[in-house]
């Protein structure tokens, strides 16, 4: 049977295509058979589309929720109307609590920056430490800590005098009080406040007072009691601490006297096992040896 030249054009082509379909859908069904996977882009899997819409809800949310906050905050219902002191400290005046209160309280009750209204008060003299809090709805309580001044400090040659608290620390402020002097190098404060404490205890049975106790910058201490006699003590040397030679010296001080009354202006302790003594307007000095 012979076909027409349309008929036979047409079931070549058909004949063709049906080949060329047979390879693919072959691959496809063995791919099938054996676990494999059709790719699929990332846009099109629902888990990853469920996970971005998620997070785009999430930052809406969190940005509509921000500005509301924000506007209400800002409404003049939540204005500070008071700060109120709880420990105003004795030496600071109620004008210099209101310049701080005024120079660093802005903003509103929800605004106000703590940190900025804490510094503030911590500057003003005599202040230790501050702590500030809000109050609702419309205050800020403020406790002072105050120092509390127990000598004068001067660093070693520099002339400037400023005061040391309780805790050794340095602050700047005036004071008339009756106070121990120190005289120090930088940083000694503390050390030096120590030192005072077991000195005093030291010249307690002579009947003295210290009123000013030095440290060189080589460590070595000079002490002056409340009559004007300056205890040279030196340096702390192992053969011969300086605990060692200012109780040497409170208990033969006294026989010394008696032996010899006179008005001492010096008492040198440096000598390993013993002192000299220097009397008022006098050169020379009177050696007591143990």
């Amino acid at each position: 049977m012979t076909l027409p030249p349309c008929a036979c054009r047409f079931w070549r082509k058909h004949a063709l295509a049906e080949i060329r379909t047979r390879p693919a859908a072959r691959k496809l069904a063995n791919r099938a058979a054996g676990g494999g996977r059709v790719r699929v882009g990332v846009w099109h899997r629902p888990a990853v589309l469920n996970l971005v819409s998620d997070a785009l809800m999430l930052i809406a949310t969190a940005m509509i929720g921000y500005a509301a906050v924000t506007w209400l905050a800002a409404r003049p219902a939540f204005q500070l109307r008071e700060v109120t002191v709880l420990t105003p400290p004795a030496q600071v005046s109620a004008e210099q609590l209101q310049y701080a209160a005024r120079s660093a309280v802005k903003g509103n009750f929800f605004t106000v920056d703590l940190v900025s209204v804490r510094e503030a008060f911590e500057k003003l003299p005599w202040v230790r430490r501050a702590q500030v809090r809000r109050h609702w709805p419309d205050m800020l309580e403020v406790r002072l800590e105050e120092h509390q001044a127990v000598a004068y400090w001067t660093v070693n040659d520099s002339g400037e005098t400023r005061l040391v608290n309780r805790q050794g620390e340095i602050f700047v402020a005036a004071s008339n009080a009756h106070m121990p002097a120190f005289i120090g190098p930088e940083g000694y404060a503390g050390y030096v406040l120590a030192s005072h404490a077991q000195f005093s205890k030291l010249v307690a049975p002579l009947g003295r007072e210290l009123v000013e106790l030095s440290l060189s910058a080589r460590e070595a201490w000079q002490l002056t009691l409340d009559d004007g006699l300056v205890i040279r003590l030196g340096r702390d040397r192992e053969k011969a601490h300086v605990e060692e030679r200012m109780a040497r010296f409170v208990e033969a001080y006294p026989k010394a006297l008696a032996k010899s009354p006179m008005t001492i202006a010096v008492a040198d302790l440096r000598y390993p096992n013993g002192f000299a003594l220097l009397p008022v307007g006098d050169k020379k000095s009177v050696e007591s040896k143990k």
